[in-house]
């Protein structure tokens, strides 16, 4: 019989940083919480590593920017997480050639000469234009991410009371997203910018699918205006924030503690240190993906596995390398998002090679510089050299791809084809400016999908634990329930999804766990003091 332990008005299983969020809120409220964590750490995949032997760096192993976390749950729970803003949008090499595109925030005047430069001056006004609908779409609709779910005819009402003349709900959410992009610009390269942020842990199944519009959307609500800051510390900052509102607030957080199973509306069981034990509690929230709760409740199967579509590749460099173009510094190329093989051409290439069952012949990739913007992530001797981290996210990717693999072989082979998009538009090869481990060997960790499934509980790799759904309901359908209202309806008795599962929970923003704390106060009344 597993041990039982005493009853809590709350356990919360995973302690990413929706479960972490959850579980501040709900202490602070003055609930009894227990989250039960099987990793001997916190934060899912909000955190920092030193994923190099030897050398005093720690990564945003996987997430690695911040837009969707609100100042509200920030001012709420008393978070101090310093972001810095960046100058520089995004760099983006034009394929075949030595110009590229570089979107400089603090140089309207320089932006506008490099659409000229690429031959896409016509595009530069159509741009401004389509950046200032989004930040009025934006400043509308993340106000709305922490408040009760509201249905289509309504955020059409709000859309269009914000700004009649924009035509935003016309524009961003009535038009798939790579029709309004061929309406609104000509130039091929100008296209891949603004469509790679509706690819991002997404992939179109067909032409025109919705989830590409959805990604979009909360690519560029993120704060109120779409900007995605760098977390001074990296990520580990956020969830180490979250770890000490939660605990401070008397959280008990158990780790190592690998949950079994659920009994809906009764208890959680799970193993510590090889003893099995058992949880009473009022309410379950899992942090978990809806295919993991459904799994622990035993309804495996209730609804279809997930994939995910992406790799992500983390390295070490000696120093950042030469460009192809002339025309912009390689700190400046990398100050922001540098875009590789990202045109509208190769996306669609990539696109229909993925969906015809083979690897891209060319990986569209995207790149981040941390250690440009916060050189505290670095040691003392790497922060006085030139040595810099670089995050490269590449997309198109079907975990089907590669499922049947060997995770090694997996691993070895994305790499290979990641590095290679990368050198496509560099004057050297990467390979020539990474660092060395102190066991000599380079410093590249490449994380695939498979990786993700097993060290994070991410069904098939997807980041979003399921396909991206948009901010509000349908007309029509219920928000009668506290978890209907909140956007956490699990479709288990007496549990309530928590993390990136939840309607509007995806990316690193808290607003899962922040949701199911609201739906939990509705279901359990004050508690009891």
């Amino acid at each position: 019989m597993p041990a039982q332990m005493a009853p809590v008005d709350v356990a919360i299983v995973g302690g990413g940083h929706n479960g972490l969020t959850a579980a501040a809120y709900l202490a602070r409220a003055g609930y009894s919480v227990v989250v039960i964590e099987r990793s001997d750490h916190v934060g899912g995949a909000a955190v920092s590593a030193q994923a190099f032997a030897g050398r005093d760096a720690k990564l945003s192993r996987y997430s690695y920017l911040v837009s969707l976390l609100p100042e509200e749950i920030q001012k709420d729970l008393g978070l101090s997480i310093p972001l810095i803003r960046r100058r520089y949008s995004s760099y983006t090499p034009v394929p075949g050639t030595t110009t590229g595109l570089l979107i400089d925030s603090g140089d309207p005047a320089r932006t506008r000469k490099s659409f000229e430069d690429i031959g896409a001056g016509d595009d530069y006004l159509r741009w401004v234009d389509f950046y200032r609908a989004t930040g009025v779409l934006a400043r509308t609709m993340f106000a709305l991410m922490t408040e009760p779910l509201l249905d289509r005819d309504t955020i059409r009402t709000h859309l269009q009371l914000a700004a009649p003349a924009e035509r935003l709900y016309e524009r961003f959410i009535d038009t798939p997203i790579e029709e309004l992009v061929d309406e609104t610009f000509t130039n091929d390269t100008v296209k891949g910018v603004v469509l790679t942020d509706s690819l991002i842990g997404t992939f179109p199944e067909f032409p025109n699918d919705p989830v590409t519009a959805i990604c979009f959307l909360y690519h560029v609500i993120g704060g109120g205006t779409g900007d995605w800051d760098v977390p001074v510390g990296g990520m580990g900052t956020v969830s180490a924030e979250l770890e000490r509102a939660a605990t401070d607030a008397g959280a008990i957080i158990l780790t190592n503690s690998e949950v079994t199973s659920i009994t809906p509306g009764q208890s959680v069981q799970f193993l510590e240190g090889g003893e099995e034990k058992s949880l009473p509690c009022r309410l379950v929230i899992s942090g978990a993906s809806r295919h993991e709760a459904e799994r622990l409740s035993g309804l495996e199967g209730k609804t279809e596995r997930p994939e995910g579509y992406q790799v992500k590749v983390n390295l070490l460099l000696e120093r950042l390398p030469a460009l192809a173009d002339p025309s912009v510094t390689a700190e400046e190329a990398f100050g922001g998002t540098f875009h590789i093989n990202e045109s509208a051409s190769q996306l669609s290439r990539s696109i229909q090679q993925a969906q015809a069952g083979a690897l891209p012949d060319t990986v569209p990739c995207e790149i981040y510089c941390h250690s440009l913007s916060d050189r505290s992530i670095l040691g003392p001797d790497l922060q006085d050299s030139d040595a810099q981290t670089l995050t490269v996210f590449a997309l198109n990717v079907p975990h089907r791809l590669i499922a049947d693999m060997p995770a090694h072989s997996a691993r070895q082979l994305l790499q290979d084809k990641v590095l290679q998009s990368l050198n496509s538009v560099l004057a050297e090869p990467i390979e020539s400016c990474l660092m060395t481990d102190s066991n000599g060997n380079p410093c590249v960790e490449t994380k695939t999908t498979l990786d993700l499934e097993d060290a994070l509980g991410l069904p098939g790799g997807n980041i979003f634990h399921e396909p991206l759904a948009w901010p509000f309901v349908e007309d029509g359908n219920s928000l009668r329930t506290p978890a209907e209202r909140w956007g956490v309806e699990s479709g288990i008795d007496s549990v309530l999804l928590g993390g990136a599962s939840a309607r509007r929970g995806g990316g690193v923003s808290g607003i899962g766990g922040h949701n199911a704390a609201m739906a939990a106060f509705e279901i359990l009344g004050p508690p009891e003091r």
